[in-house]
């Protein structure tokens, strides 16, 4: 538990709601990551080029509030993108 003054106390309580906040964002990446792979796993070219737009706005947005790295950002759309022009090939 935070200290009990006041400034503590408010620090503690905004902690709790960025990183819960960071928990949902963070979770919807790795569900799209997983929906892009099982389409391409699938074969479902159309699907996962669907899937790509939404996902790589969610890594950016991720990126531009510091939730993830940005050179995590990059690596994680250059592989889906390099996979996806396999896939379509």
């Amino acid at each position: 538990m935070a200290k009990r003054t006041k400034s503590a106390l408010k620090a503690n309580r905004q902690n709790i709601k960025r990183r819960e906040a960071n928990r949902q964002m963070r979770s919807r990446l790795r569900t799209a990551l997983k929906a892009i792979r099982a389409s391409l796993d699938e074969n479902d070219v159309e699907g996962a080029k669907a899937a790509l737009s939404k996902t790589v706005s969610i890594v950016d947005k991720m990126a531009t509030k510091g939730i993830i790295h940005r050179n995590t950002a990059g690596r994680y759309k250059s592989r889906l993108a390099s996979r996806l022009t396999k896939a379509s090939a």
